[in-house]
């Protein structure tokens, strides 16, 4: 046998750099002659089907073998010792050594080289052929006689001493985006899931995510939570060190009225936040624009790069404070020199509020209208009755002061004022329709046209109801018709009346309801006081407690009709006062005479009567004793 033949054995040998070895063994090679007798069938094969059972004691003793079996056993375990000693579930390391488009060949210094899918390296896309990398041996040799390792299991079963080591070291790690979650991101680091916060992506805010998954990228570990197993890491935390130089070195540099360029990192309701290349700054909303802004998205938007000015910082330096308006002058500066008190202008209202409107001129330039000057009216209104923001309107300056770059602006200027002729247009006794705008409890006040408001006094509502509130009345809103009673053309005072339409009717209420007369009513209601009685003709009348009393000695109750008797009568106080009690007791009064005299009546009769029956009875006494005077006198003669 030559030895070509056996070169592939020893190419094993040399691999391993055991020249020495490799001479010994060339040497112990049989012939062609004695493998051809070696190969025969006999009975030195325990096994014919395998040749794992050749009997190599008996090839020892053949002929060309110079090694005796003590030499031959110290060869054997020389070449033992350059195979690598592994067991199966077992980490080891190993050079990668090739690298296809699927896989991933690793020898870790056994007889065969293992074979890892490359798909297992997906957080390290960088791997070359050299490096060392972990595997964990899980078959020793397959069905086709092939090393099966694993690099990802490997990484398991060390994860989480890698992970704690990483973490004490403040090593740098490599980790694999696999995919995003809420708040953040899932990074696989030596095979555990770990948790990367939205916040420590970078040092700037991330609006979009999924750009990042499939990425492999560096990390530091930031917190482990060994009880639930859960491990935090951060980009962000590896390029902050870099940029706190960065930031050092240009805070240091800041000065008030300095222009930099800056880049638009995130904009807020408030403000926009700028990086001016590792420290960041606030332009608050005021000081985007000389003008009313009502979102900074009006102004900015997102990554955009534009010129600032340093307005202030703190003594550390940590908070900034920018401008963008004050890099052009102020509007107030331009404008237009001609403008006075008295002009006219148009402009767009852009704030609202309950005492007025601010109207923008020009940018930057507002003036204040309040709400007193949006009409001539006189009663309480608000602004937002009158105008709407974004609404274009027309006005005249009142009160313009440069230096303080404060306007004041009337709309209702524009209209002449209702007050200079109102003497001519509504004389005293003049009547008039006008609307209910408001109650107060001493009466109402009304709006016979715009600007020109008046007060009905609430005694100047009815002639014969006691009205205690105008509500009882009218109603806001209402129409009502009025009289003008007096004008106070100075003040604009305007009062004004509602029952002086009618004539008065307490001059015929007078002749009717006179003291003594008794008159039905009926019992409106009844208090603590006394009682209001409905009486005929729309009157009302007053009763107190005590002359509420009945005969039969009850008290009077709430819509019941009786009879009252008139007490009191006034005319000027528009006043009447009733009583029951006195029509009863009046009437027992006249009662009592008459009685007294049929009385006496009744006594004078008897006693005619009993003059007559003596009478009589004396004339027949008198008669009998006439004819018995008579019959004696016969007989005596």
């Amino acid at each position: 046998m030559t030895p070509k033949k056996n070169q592939g054995f020893a190419e094993e040998i040399e691999n391993e750099d055991l020249t020495e070895v490799k001479k010994e063994v060339e040497t112990a090679l049989v012939s062609e002659e004695e493998e051809e007798e070696i190969l025969k069938p006999k009975s030195n094969y325990k096994n014919n089907a395998s040749t794992m059972d050749f009997d190599w004691d008996s090839v020892s003793n053949k002929k060309g073998t110079n090694y005796a079996p003590e030499k031959r056993k110290t060869l054997e375990a020389e070449y033992d010792k350059t195979f690598s000693s592994i067991t199966e579930n077992q980490v080891v390391d190993g050079t990668v050594i090739a690298i296809t488009s699927r896989e991933v060949v690793i020898n870790i210094g056994y007889k065969s080289e293992g074979i890892v899918s490359l798909n297992e390296f997906r957080y390290n896309p960088d791997i070359k052929v050299g490096e060392k990398v972990e595997v964990y041996v899980e078959n020793q040799e397959d069905k086709n006689g092939q090393l099966v390792l694993s690099h990802k299991k490997a990484r398991a079963l060390r994860s989480w001493d890698r992970v704690n080591e990483a973490l004490e070291k403040d090593e740098v790690i490599k980790g694999y985006i696999k995919c995003r979650t809420k708040g953040g991101m899932i990074v696989d680091v030596f095979g555990i899931e770990a948790f990367l916060p939205g916040s420590q992506i970078d040092v700037k805010p991330i609006r979009d995510y999924d750009i990042y998954v499939g990425k492999t990228m560096e990390f530091k570990v930031v917190k482990i939570n060994h009880e639930f197993k859960n491990v935090v890491v951060s980009h962000k935390a590896l390029i902050e060190a870099e940029l706190e130089q960065q930031k050092k070195d240009i805070i240091s540099k800041l000065e008030k009225g300095q222009i930099l360029e800056g880049t638009v990192k995130n904009i807020t309701s408030y403000g926009v936040f700028i990086d001016l290349g590792g420290v960041d700054g606030l332009i608050h909303i005021t000081d985007l624009s000389w003008g009313r802004v009502s979102h900074p998205e009006e102004i900015v938007h997102l990554d955009q790069k534009l010129n600032v000015v340093i307005l202030d910082f703190d003594d550390d330096k940590k908070r900034i404070a920018l401008g963008l308006k004050q890099l052009t002058s102020h509007p107030w500066d331009s404008l237009d020199s001609e403008l006075k008190v008295g002009d006219k202008v148009k402009g767009k209202v852009v704030v609202m509020a309950d005492y007025g409107a601010f109207v923008e001129i020009a940018p930057g330039v507002e003036g204040l209208i309040h709400v007193s000057e949006m009409s001539w009216s006189q009663h309480l209104r608000s602004a937002q009755e009158f105008l709407k923001v974004g609404e274009e309107v027309e006005a005249v300056i009142l009160t313009l002061d440069r230096e303080e770059r404060k306007m004041s602006l009337g709309m209702k200027q524009l209209k002449a004022d209702p007050w200079a002729n109102i003497d001519e247009k509504y004389k005293a006794g003049t009547k008039h329709t006008a609307k209910v705008r408001n109650f107060t409890n001493f009466g109402v006040f009304v709006e016979i046209e715009e600007g020109v408001d008046g007060l009905i006094h609430i005694s100047d509502l009815s002639w014969t109801k006691k009205i205690k509130h105008p509500a009882e009345f009218t109603n806001i809103g209402d129409d009502i018709e009025v009289t003008v009673l007096d004008i106070d053309k100075e003040n604009r005072r305007l009062s004004l009346g509602h029952k002086q339409l009618e004539e008065n009717p307490w001059d015929t209420f007078e002749t009717i309801f006179n003291v003594d007369s008794v008159h039905e009513g009926t019992i409106i209601s009844i208090f603590d006081k006394g009682a209001i009685i409905a009486l005929p003709y729309g009157v009302e009348g007053f009763a107190t407690p005590r002359h509420l009393t009945k005969e039969d000695g009850t008290t009077c109750k709430a819509d019941e009709k009786l009879e009252f008797k008139v007490i009191e009568f006034s005319k000027a106080a528009k006043r009447i006062i009733l009583s029951h009690t006195r029509v009863w007791e009046d009437a027992k009064k006249s009662e009592a005479p008459k009685k007294e005299a049929k009385s006496q009546n009744r006594g004078n009769k008897a006693q005619k009567l009993n003059l007559e029956v003596t009478t009589l009875g004396d004339i027949t006494e008198l008669a009998k004793l006439k004819d018995s005077l008579e019959g004696k006198s016969e007989s005596a003669e």
